[in-house]
């Protein structure tokens, strides 16, 4: 084993072997095309020698998604120490040991479908410990989500080599520090939870970020995550924003160049920009 070297930012690479193939079709016009389509495979990840799902992902970053995945449908508690993390690449499997133990079974007869996408189940039991959850309260300026909507739209990523991926990103203030991308948005944020864990950061001053869409799960995993602050340039779930004021998680959605709406934790938002229009 072994733990993977942890950097200390994360950035998409889309020329990065592996993640897209040329593929040759045509178009409306019956002209020949070749254009970059984005790879998926399976992952299987094992706990403690039990098999618990197999996700179908892009492939990189295996042991984030693995250790994220794991933190947020509780079957790794917080205290809990992380021994290894093992990924075989022939296999397409990652397997994580640690030093505690858990009713595995039990977990996985709670699944439930969910309106995610590629894994699209989490377990039954994943609001358990919402109601203790105590975000901080920090602030929020516009112009850093301006600032950050810009860069993350931007910046080489595969979604505009390929498309039909979804990106999530961990920030502070206006910097991106992680950008994760996968096929199912669930698995972006996975990735971003497992870096977190394995680097033992500070959720308290983050904002995270996501492309997909504000559903009842996203608005869970953020708060569990214990970020106070979630934005995206998608819209609404009514169930998620019935969350978020329950636990109160700033929610922004429809985030596009100047303009947002803010449907729970107003509050935290320093309206500093100058905005034209």
């Amino acid at each position: 084993m072994s733990k993977p070297s942890i950097p200390t930012s994360i950035m998409p690479d889309p020329d990065a072997a592996g993640l897209t193939r040329i593929v040759a079709g045509v178009d409306h016009h019956g002209v020949a095309q070749s254009i970059n389509v984005v790879e998926e495979r399976p992952l299987t990840i094992f706990l403690n020698g039990t098999e618990i799902v197999t996700a179908m992902t892009i492939g990189d970053y295996p042991e984030y998604l693995a250790i994220g995945f794991l933190s947020n449908q509780h079957m790794l508690a917080a205290d809990e120490t992380v021994l290894s993390v093992d990924f075989d690449a022939e296999l397409d499997t990652v397997v994580v040991r640690t030093d505690g133990t858990s009713s595995y079974e039990e977990k996985l007869k709670k699944k439930t479908r969910t309106s995610g996408c590629a894994v699209g189940t989490v377990f039954g039991d994943m609001m358990d410990g919402l109601d203790q959850v105590k975000l901080p309260q920090t602030r929020l300026k516009t112009s850093w989500l301006y600032s950050l909507s810009k860069q993350i739209n931007t910046m080489p990523s595969l979604y505009l080599t390929a498309g039909a991926i979804h990106g999530t990103v961990l920030c502070k203030g206006d910097q991106p520090l992680v950008y994760m991308e996968d096929v199912g948005r669930h698995n972006a944020v996975d990735k971003v939870a497992g870096w977190m864990r394995m680097t033992s950061a500070d959720p308290s001053d983050k904002i995270l970020y996501t492309t997909g869409r504000l559903t009842s799960e996203m608005v869970i995993k953020t708060a569990l995550m214990g970020i106070p602050i979630l934005a995206s340039r998608s819209g609404f779930t009514a169930y998620g924003v019935e969350i978020a004021n329950q636990v109160g998680l700033t929610v922004i959605g429809r985030l596009r160049g100047e303009r947002f709406v803010c449907l729970s934790g107003a509050d935290r938002i320093e309206f500093d920009a100058d905005i034209s229009t």
